[in-house]
């Protein structure tokens, strides 16, 4: 690898593991827009999930005492199975018009919410919770979209920093680490995407790190301002790849 393609692997790993530590999510957001002028998607892809999972690994030990695993549980109950059911409709639908339904969604009401008063929406408790985290399960394995949802009625919720980063994090950890063992076991990443992993730890850590240090000084008003806006940056970029590819 030429050094500034190893410079640009290294700077992606970097941003995607400091939006993760700062707010659970966000690693493709920030890291692919960086790797795909360095590298085709069919590596990017793999790349983008194995260094998510480092990056939520890395910070929950400093994280999951302040989580309350009650709120936590449904989501992900909820997502592991809908992900099989998203694999399933894999074949039938086409992806392409979920990304640019969730593209448009994630364009507006992050910016309702954002100029509207804090919520705290308490209608289904928890089997809502699961639902919401079966639909976000399906749009996951559809189309990569497990966290809008989830991290948007977490919101709406109206629950605390670290009981919406709990969900966050926990959540997107175990529909990440679930979809990278089944592509490991079904052979789909090969064998230089692991030594570009390697590669890619040392910034993908020291980013997290940046980031977890980066929430601990953040106010609730803060932190919801940067999911908020991430939620927004996402929906751009899912309109404009979705349009971009017809």
């Amino acid at each position: 690898m030429q050094p500034f393609a190893y410079a640009l692997l290294f700077l992606g790993a970097f941003a995607g593991g400091f939006v993760a530590g700062l707010a659970g999510f966000g690693t493709a957001l920030m890291a692919l827009g960086i790797w795909l002028y360095v590298l085709p998607p069919s590596d990017a892809v793999p790349l983008i999930l194995i260094c998510s999972v480092v990056a939520q690994s890395w910070t929950l030990p400093s994280l999951w005492r302040s989580f309350d695993f009650t709120l936590i549980w449904p989501f992900v109950i909820g997502g592991l199975i809908g992900v099989p059911l998203g694999t399933l409709l894999v074949a039938q639908a086409d992806p392409n018009a979920f990304k640019l339904t969730v593209g448009v969604f994630l364009l507006l009401f992050p910016l309702a919410l954002y100029f509207s008063k804090p919520m705290a929406f308490r209608f289904g408790g928890r089997p809502a919770d699961a639902a919401i985290g079966f639909a976000g399960g399906i749009l996951g394995a559809l189309a990569g979209l497990s966290g809008p949802l989830p991290i948007l009625w977490a919101t709406i919720r109206g629950w605390g920093k670290d009981e919406r980063r709990g969900i966050f994090q926990t959540y997107n950890w175990t529909v990440l680490f679930a979809a990278l063992c089944l592509q490991a076991a079904s052979g789909l990443i090969a064998g230089h995407v692991v030594w570009l992993a390697l590669l890619a730890f040392p910034g993908t850590i020291l980013g997290a790190w940046l980031g977890a240090r980066c929430y601990h000084a953040m106010s609730d008003r803060n932190f919801r301002d940067v999911v908020l806006g991430l939620l927004f940056l996402s929906g751009v970029a899912l309109v404009w790849t979705t349009l971009g590819a017809h």
